[in-house]
């Protein structure tokens, strides 16, 4: 008997119909005898629809409260999807993350999950039930809800597979699988079969469709992935260790990009130790996630540093940076809020020379600015104007020759 983890995104269940279709497809997956445990999103937009309204009722929102809020969108999705099954003459639960046993830490908007007990999904898997979980969301010590931050059902979906030891996760979603560069901006972008663990989270760290917390927690644990579609069948597209027996021509596997990147630059910084750690202590303390830091190099023991973070944390940003530069004595703190990033994104490219200057060679060609430069051993990154960063995609997947196979 097969196990089996299924995950369907807030696409899949977005109204009604879709909600019947996912029902159907999983009780034509248990005919074979499987065992099948679901973790839905919730539908729709549904989670933003609850943070605009909670944001008409209060400015400043508790974490707490609003964790509880925000639960309850998946909590839709799962007993609507339950119905629908139980309509299907499919033996159904619907488990809230509690129920199901996910445990977190207790950073709420954020949460990290720190076990699961399966025993209650055991027992209903045993019994024959398809077993459906809120996705997104879990519960702490003190028995309060938490969520796990945007994209956490996917988390949900690989740590249910960790801990139930099934035989992989299925990622049900609204395109065909992982490709070279997002379909809607690169229309001859082709699906990958297979990909790599290392490669998908540089991915998914740069926009692709799975969330990268859910890749690192599949890679440690080696629990293959599959992406696929969740309004057609189809192969979709493997995430798994592998392994590359011979060489290939080509390294660059895909392009991906973010839109809503700003830059906050701090001048005139003293070039004396521990004046970064202060700057960078205080976004930590704020749970700001800094993305590409540069550091000009020092004259007149002044220096410049210059950092992105994601648009939405920029004004939170912008204020502790200028509180910071006022104790630590520097000139001015100056921000870009209209920039996003393009990334090539390939195995072993760090050993072979050439990549890096080709890709900054078409951004000179389509006459897009590079404003800054962030690499890791199978990465480059470029930081550039947002309005010009669909041109350098569409520009980097031809270079690369990415449409063949």
């Amino acid at each position: 008997m097969v196990l089996r983890v299924q995950k369907y995104g807030g696409t899949s269940v977005g109204d009604a119909s879709r909600i019947r279709n996912v029902a159907s497809r999983i009780a034509k997956a248990r005919e074979g005898g499987d065992q099948i445990t679901v973790v839905v999103s919730a539908m729709g937009s549904t989670t933003n629809d609850l943070i605009a309204l909670a944001g008409q009722v209060t400015a400043d929102p508790a974490p707490r409260e609003m964790d509880l809020l925000l639960s309850t969108g998946e909590l839709v999705s799962c007993t609507l999807l339950a119905m629908a099954l139980r309509k299907l003459n499919v033996p159904s639960v619907s488990l809230g993350g509690g129920q199901a046993g996910i445990r977190t830490n207790a950073a709420h908007g954020q949460a990290s999950i720190i076990g699961v007990d399966p025993q209650r999904m055991h027992r209903e898997l045993d019994q024959g039930r398809v077993v459906i979980v809120a996705g997104f969301q879990g519960i702490t010590e003190e028995m309060d809800v938490t969520t796990l931050g945007r994209g956490g059902s996917d988390t949900t979906a690989v740590a249910l597979a960790i801990a139930l030891k099934a035989d992989g996760c299925e990622v049900y979603t609204d395109v065909d699988g992982i490709f070279t560069a997002d379909p809607r901006v690169v229309p001859d972008a082709r699906k990958l079969d297979e990909i790599g663990y290392e490669e998908m989270l540089e991915l998914a760290s740069r926009g692709a469709k799975m969330h990268p917390r859910s890749i690192e927690l599949g890679a440690r644990y080696k629990v293959p992935i599959t992406v696929a579609s969740s309004l057609h069948d189809g192969p979709g597209t493997l995430i798994h260790e592998v392994t590359t027996g011979m060489e290939v021509s080509n390294k660059v596997r895909g392009v991906t990009y973010e839109m809503g990147v700003s830059r906050i630059t701090v001048r005139g910084v003293p070039d004396r130790p521990g004046i970064a750690a202060v700057l960078f202590e205080s976004l930590t303390d704020a749970l700001i996630s800094v993305d590409t830091i540069v550091q000009n190099a020092s004259a007149e023991r002044l220096t410049d540093v210059s950092f992105t973070v994601d648009r939405a944390d920029s004004p939170n940003a912008l204020a502790l940076a200028r509180e910071v530069a006022v104790q630590i004595g520097a000139a001015e703190v100056a921000s870009d809020e209209h920039l996003g990033n393009v990334s090539i994104v390939g195995t072993g490219m760090e050993n072979v020379p050439g990549y890096a200057s080709r890709m900054f060679k078409t951004l000179y060609d389509e006459g897009i600015n590079i404003e800054m430069i962030t690499t890791s051993q199978i990465r480059i990154t470029c930081i550039v104007d947002e309005a010009k960063v669909h041109d350098a995609v569409r520009a980097l997947h031809q270079t690369f020759e990415l449409d063949q196979a």
